[in-house]
């Protein structure tokens, strides 16, 4: 069989750099012991990995204190700990179409539940959200607007700073969804007036899954609402109120913070711009070359700008799992089907109703032959309903 060709790097980069797989095999045969808990040398160095990553991510997204940057298992544990932990009873929260299920779902909840009020913002027909709708929609119970910086469905990229702004000056806390934008594009929380920034590890930060996290800014009320051990003052009967511990609690996941540790690192010395422009460029070969093809509909922006290497398309006549179905078995070609967790969005763009869309994503290690054999054999399955 041919080698794989790999186009769904917005459910997970893959593959990851080869120092992401050789600094997770050493660093867990030398030190994957408990981190923080123990005074002997394996764990004192295990604990200032972990203390380095934090450091190395805060700095990575304009943070202030390391402590405020905590771990999870991924975005979506991360989202789930913040929303809950800030909602309270009669709050207004405000959100957008573009959501990913990890928002959309909690969020749902609480509202189902009667803790908050919601309002969802629409997209516009090239896929933004206009900032002064998020301001127009702002109430006096107001608690928070939570907004995906980048859709897994679309790829465009949300003005996030404008947003933020918007924010500080209405008095409301700004949650954003790193999920797709972190290790993707510059992030800078103080500059966005961003309160809560939550990222993922396997996606563009280059790490494994079982990894993500947020940070927060000093003064988030943001409660606990999950309790346990941290090393630290066991005798306590509470959970520990101050930051890292407020949102860790047991043993971290280790081999997947030396995994993020190399990631992250791998990045910075490749540049995310220059890693998002090479992928655009191919991103846009992708657009052009499919938008030619008879029968194929593309569900994206006609420009690079404030844009991720993400497309979706149908080809007329199949069903987007049947066509996922023949790229994998005909053409060695992996990619995403479906709705991808984001039903609003799907929605908005009108293909609910034919279940969803095929998307390729474009990762760091796609290259330029991979994009044409993918336009060659959307060709190909278009041509037979024609």
């Amino acid at each position: 069989m041919s080698k794989l060709i790999y186009l769904d790097n917005s459910a997970t980069s893959f593959p990851k750099p080869e120092e992401v797989y050789s600094y997770m095999d050493s660093f867990y045969r030398n030190n994957g012991v408990n981190p923080g808990r123990s005074g002997f040398d394996a764990a004192i160095e295990a604990e200032e990995m972990v203390g380095a990553t934090r450091r190395l991510l805060t700095e990575l997204f304009n943070g202030g204190n390391p402590d405020y940057l905590t771990f999870s298992y991924n975005a979506s544990d991360s989202l789930n700990m913040i929303l809950q932990g800030m909602a309270e009873k009669g709050d207004h929260v405000i959100t957008t179409n573009l959501e990913h299920n990890s928002v959309l779902r909690p969020l749902y909840h609480l509202e189902q539940d009667g803790t908050i009020e919601l309002t969802y913002i629409p997209f516009d027909k090239y896929g933004y959200v206009n900032p002064e709708d998020i301001r127009k929609a702002i109430k006096k119970n107001t608690k928070m607007v939570v907004v995906n910086h980048c859709s897994n469905v679309i790829g465009t990229i949300q003005p996030v700073a404008e947003i933020g702004k918007i924010c500080r000056e209405m008095g409301v806390y700004f949650i954003v969804d790193g999920s797709q934008s972190a290790g993707a594009v510059p992030v800078d929380i103080k500059a966005m007036n961003i309160d809560a920034y939550v990222f993922t590890g396997h996606k563009c930060l280059m790490g494994p899954t079982g990894i993500g996290g947020s940070y927060v800014v000093e003064g988030l009320p943001v409660r606990g609402t999950r309790f346990g051990g941290t090393g630290v003052r066991s005798a306590v009967k509470t959970h520990l109120d101050e930051f890292p511990y407020r949102l860790e609690c047991g043993t971290l996941n280790l081999v997947g913070v030396a995994g993020l540790n190399a990631g992250v690192k791998w990045v910075n010395e490749h540049g995310i711009a220059n890693l998002h422009n090479k992928e655009m460029a191919l991103w846009e070969k992708l657009r052009i070359g499919l938008q030619a093809i008879e029968g194929v509909t593309t569900y994206c922006a006609d420009s690079i700008e404030n844009q991720n290497p993400v497309l979706c398309f149908n080809i007329k006549g199949f069903e987007a799992g049947d066509v996922g179905v023949m790229l994998d078995v005909d053409y060695n070609i992996a990619c995403r089907t479906g709705l991808h967790c984001a039903p609003l969005v799907h929605e908005g763009i009108g293909t609910v109703d034919i279940h969803g869309t095929v998307r390729f994503s474009i990762g760091p290690f796609t290259i330029e032959d991979e994009i044409d054999q993918a336009i060659a054999a959307v060709e190909e399955i278009a041509s037979i309903r024609r």
